[in-house]
């Protein structure tokens, strides 16, 4: 959209925000069908606003969401978030101009990251889902949601944008639009806007960052420290206080990002993100075990060494695969640029570089001396054999 366009849609939004005050907001609208609700807020943002009725009891949410395109023909869309504020993780009614005859209908978008998909069923279940548009050009969506058991406060989440040869275009990035979410009370019927979707997002990112930076960088580097370090004479004990130093910050590094993990995954109710879940429990676990498998570490001569060590390798090799392949189901389910995951594609090839030439190198270094030693042997077993008389 132009800049003069963006201008107008402002203007557009600020007349009829205008309009409506001045006739008394959202109490003075009035829908079809005889549709009534028990309460309405006149939302913060993009001249928006909100009528529900809430059975408590029932947990049940009958709403109409109200606000006018950017321009004619476009869409208008309301939400709940139980993940938190922002786009990602809304269950979104969505009301789409249907071909040419100037009317609505509602599709629904479980959001899961910062673009749409296809249209899908919502973790909440859905009824009575219905749009109009006013002789103003205000739309308005009807649905009835069923919530959990409970439910006394929800984070919502609207928005509006155009529509181009039939297909949702994104939305504007002005500051009305950045700003459109908040905290609604079904009980009290306050309404907030809210910066939440900010402080959650940054949560995800600290989560993220977190998981990165330990499972996905820290363990690697501490595993390429004892298996090729140590090869190198002149690294003994050098190498085992790097391997130790890395994993012990890695996995203090990593139970904070799994602990933030577990915060969100307590602030996303009706959302679960099971395998990225499963596997993030998965690696916390293999990690502590790992921790304090250092406690029963037997001495290098002891008879179990062998078992411990096969032990200790497998589990960790384990711990740094999975925690590698979490972290790329993390960045999907986040939707990060492609900046991010190229970064740390690039960290990761970097080890992987350093541990095929490390590879290289060490073995090379293993073969020259099991040849020096073989000849050693050798040399020392021809000194002592008897001679012929």
């Amino acid at each position: 959209m132009s800049v003069l366009g963006v201008f107008l849609a402002s203007l557009l939004a600020a007349a009829v925000a205008a309009a409506r005050a001045a006739g008394g907001g959202c109490a003075a609208e009035r829908f079809s069908s005889n549709r009534v609700y028990a309460a309405c807020s006149d939302l913060p943002h993009l001249g928006a606003s909100v009528h529900w009725t809430y059975d408590a009891a029932a947990a049940s949410l009958s709403v109409a969401f109200v606000a006018a395109p950017p321009s004619p023909g476009g869409w208008v869309a309301w939400g709940l978030n139980p993940t938190g504020g922002g786009m990602a993780g809304t269950q979104a009614l969505v009301a789409l101009p249907t071909g040419g005859g100037g009317g609505y209908e509602v599709q629904t978008f479980d959001i899961e990251g910062y673009s749409l998909s296809a249209p899908g069923k919502l973790k909440y279940p859905t009824s009575d889902l219905a749009a109009e548009v006013a002789a103003d050009g205000r739309v308005s969506v009807f649905g009835k949601l069923a919530l959990q058991n409970g439910t006394a406060e929800v984070n919502q989440v609207w928005q509006v944008g155009p529509v181009s040869g039939g297909s949702m275009m994104p939305h504007a990035m002005s500051s009305d639009n950045k700003a459109a979410m908040g905290k609604l009370n079904l009980l009290t019927g306050a309404a907030t806007s809210s910066a939440g979707g900010g402080s959650n997002l940054r949560k995800k990112n600290t989560h993220g960052i977190l998981n990165a930076v330990s499972w996905g960088l820290l363990l690697p580097m501490g595993a390429i420290f004892a298996r090729y370090l140590k090869t190198f004479k002149s690294a003994d004990p050098a190498w085992f206080y790097l391997h130790v130093a890395c994993q012990l910050i890695g996995y203090g590094v990593g139970v904070s990002g799994w602990a933030t993990g577990i915060h969100l995954g307590n602030l996303s109710k009706g959302i679960t993100y099971s395998l990225h879940r499963n596997i993030g429990i998965t690696v916390f676990a293999l990690g502590t075990l790992q921790i304090f498998a250092l406690f029963l570490r037997p001495k290098k001569d002891h008879k179990y060494r062998v078992y411990w060590n096969a032990y200790h390798h497998s589990v960790g090799y384990t711990i740094i695969i999975l925690g590698i392949v979490n972290i790329f189901k993390g960045m999907s389910i986040l939707n990060v640029e492609q900046k991010w995951k190229t970064g740390y594609i690039i960290a990761i090839s970097i080890l992987g570089g350093i541990a095929v030439i490390l590879e290289a190198v060490t073995w090379s270094i293993v073969l020259k001396r099991r040849k020096e030693e073989n000849k050693s042997y050798n040399g020392a077993s021809n000194g002592h054999l008897p001679l012929s008389m």
